[in-house]
């Protein structure tokens, strides 16, 4: 029976890390990677019986990668600290690593919640990550954030879904949603040689009109109405930043 290792990558999820901890005590191993926490996290996370690291923030990929290394058991579970395994989902993997797992990665769904409410649509509905994995024989690509995992054959599913609690209050959502969008222009900066008009209006719009409409986030009432707005801000905000940083670069050459 293969052992597992189960990791939490965070930075100052004082209102979360308990919870998270709590669902992977079950584990061989539970490590948990501060990014040099300023508030509660690390104080709280030393009550349980896990291993803790802390480790400068590069970006999403080499930060995980770099955990991958830290661990002792080659079969690895990834969790956010704003995700949680429950005893259904628990018993399912225990079962899986009990006998000798075909696939060596296995994605799961999620129940994501956001602002005290289930969201159901708005392009969630079918979510799923790829979190446990053979890391002998997986890691992920080198990119700022929406990091992928490189997996050598096929990809098993999970039968039970996590839980994941994207909201925290709106300051720490605002904090996160400005920090991906800063990485996802920087691995967009690569690809766009020239921002203009259509990136800035025509791109966002198509995406609320997506999520919103396509993904029947409409059906999701305000908290739909509220994903589909950040969902098009996200995207202005991508290529405002990735048009500021060529027109400094160019600047400053």
């Amino acid at each position: 029976m293969p052992g597992v290792s189960a990791i939490i990558i965070c930075k100052n999820e004082e209102k979360n890390i308990a919870a998270a901890i709590e669902s992977l005590l079950w584990a061989d191993q539970v490590l948990v990677i501060d990014s040099f926490s300023t508030d509660a996290t690390l104080e709280i996370a030393a009550r349980y019986p896990v291993k803790i690291q802390q480790h400068a923030f590069e970006n999403y990929s080499r930060q995980r990668n770099w955990a991958l290394a830290q661990a002792t058991h080659n079969w690895v579970l990834m969790l956010d600290a704003d995700e949680r395994i429950p005893a259904g989902l628990q018993q399912e993997l225990q079962q899986l690593l009990t006998g000798s797992p075909t696939h060596a990665a296995y994605r799961i769904f999620r129940k994501n919640f956001f602002m005290g409410q289930r969201v159901r649509f708005s392009g969630w509905r079918n979510d799923a990550v790829v979190r446990l994995f053979d890391r002998s024989r997986c890691q992920y690509s080198d990119k700022h954030v929406h990091e992928e995992l490189q997996v050598p054959g096929s990809t098993g599913t999970l039968q039970h879904k996590m839980l994941h609690y994207t909201y925290k209050d709106l300051p720490h959502y605002l904090d996160k949603w400005n920090e991906y969008s800063w990485l996802a222009a920087k691995d967009r900066a690569r690809k766009t040689k020239q921002v203009t008009l259509f990136h800035l209006a025509i791109k966002p719009l198509g995406r609320f009109l997506r999520q919103y409409i396509l993904k029947l986030g409409v059906l999701d009432g305000k908290v739909g109405f509220t994903i589909a707005c950040l969902a098009a801000g996200s995207v202005f905000m991508r290529y405002l930043k990735i048009w500021r940083m060529q027109e400094e670069k160019f600047i400053l050459a």
